[in-house]
Formats: structure tokens, C-alpha cells, sequence
């Protein structure tokens, strides 16, 4: 069976002038608010264009589809995150289970910051989600992950730092988008992510002492 045709998800070109960045920026401004307000279902480049103030034509010299648009908006909230996580992970000079507890706090903090958008996202992400551009976007936070593994657990093999980056990853991704779904403040926050930082503490302990 042949493999299925995958969109283009690549930004057409970069703004070179003022103007045209001022046009990019106007335009992933509306993008955002058009998921937000009607979802990835009743998401057009149509609407886009229309919030943004810009004919489709202009919105066309940058993004070939929608599929496009959607995985920039994506791709911003990677970068950001993963660069927030990148940067407590790499921090050295902070023993490896404080800064567990760190990117824990932090990661949660921030699903329930941007829950909306993030599941507006969610809805949309088999437009883009297999493209070999996601992956690219994601390969710094997971050498990152890798790197802090190794770390934390120096006497471990191979197998046992992947299975445990892998639990830990996945228990955080799934938690904090399950707990995000739902309106918190922000001492349920703490709570929550101080409870999950002892889970995951505890686990890298009683590897360690294998």
C-alpha cells in the first residue's frame, strides 16, 4: 500500500523586510486566535486571512495550507518550552534530582498556563504530527532528557536510562495534560507537581541503589 501523501508543513519563506515580518506576525496573531476561539476543526486560512486584516493571497506567500500555519503555531510552543526544560536539565551546577523537581514544577505550570491553546493543538495535531519537521523540532529536548538521564543514573546500562526516561517523560506528558484539562489554581498546582516531583525522585533513588 502506498504510504499516504503528507502535507507540506514548511514555512514557504522567511520575511525579509519589516513589513513582511510585521505581515508573518499579524497573521500567526490572528492564527492563534482563530484556534482558540473556533477550534482546529473550523480552522481555514480563509479566517485567518480575514482576522489578520490581509488577503488570502499574502497569507498564501508564507504558508501553503493550514496544515502550515498549525505546525508554526506548534512549533513556537515547542521551542518555548523545550528551551525552558533545556535550560533547567542542563544546569549543572544544580544536583540532577533538584532539577528534576525544577522541570516538573515548571512543565506543569505550563500546561495549565496554556491549556487552551495546547488542546486546540492537540485537536489539530494529525495534520502534522508525523512530518519529519516535528521531529526535528523536538530533537533538543530529548538529547537534553537523555544527557540528564545519564547524569543522574551514571552506573545504570543503556536499557535501564531509557526505560526510565521514557516512564518519567510519558508520566509527566500524560499527568500534566490530564490535570491541565481542568481549571486549577495555583495551589493545586503546587500540589500536584510537588507530589509527582516525589514520585519521580523516589524512582530515580531506588534505581540509583541498584
Amino acid at each position: 500500500m502506498a504510504d499516504r501523501q503528507k502535507p507540506q508543513i514548511s514555512q514557504r519563506k522567511s520575511p525579509q523586510q519589516a513589513r513582511s515580518n510585521d505581515l508573518l506576525t499579524a497573521v500567526l496573531q490572528a492564527a492563534a486566535q482563530v484556534l482558540a476561539q473556533e477550534g482546529a476543526q473550523r480552522f481555514t486560512t480563509a479566517r485567518v486571512a480575514e482576522r489578520a486584516g490581509v488577503s488570502v493571497g499574502s497569507l498564501y506567500q508564507y504558508f501553503p495550507n493550514k496544515a502550515a500555519i498549525l505546525f508554526r503555531l506548534q512549533s513556537e510552543e515547542w521551542r518555548q518550552t523545550a528551551a525552558l526544560l533545556s535550560a533547567i536539565l542542563r544546569d549543572t551546577r544544580t544536583p540532577p534530582l533538584r532539577r528534576l523537581r525544577r522541570l516538573t514544577h515548571a512543565f506543569v505550570r505550563s500546561e495549565c498556563e496554556e491549556a487552551a491553546m495546547r488542546i486546540a493543538l492537540a485537536d489539530a495535531a494529525p495534520l502534522y504530527r508525523d512530518a519529519p519537521e516535528a521531529d526535528e523540532v523536538r530533537a533538543d529536548s530529548r538529547a537534553a532528557f537523555a544527557d540528564f538521564i545519564r547524569e543522574a543514573l551514571p552506573k545504570a546500562d543503556d536499557a535501564l536510562r531509557a526505560t526510565a526516561g521514557e516512564l518519567i517523560v510519558t508520566t509527566l506528558s500524560q499527568g500534566g495534560k490530564a490535570f491541565s484539562e481542568s481549571p486549577r489554581t495555583a495551589q493545586e498546582i503546587e500540589v500536584f507537581a510537588e507530589a509527582m516531583s516525589d514520585m519521580f525522585c523516589a524512582y530515580l533513588r531506588s534505581l540509583a541503589r541498584r
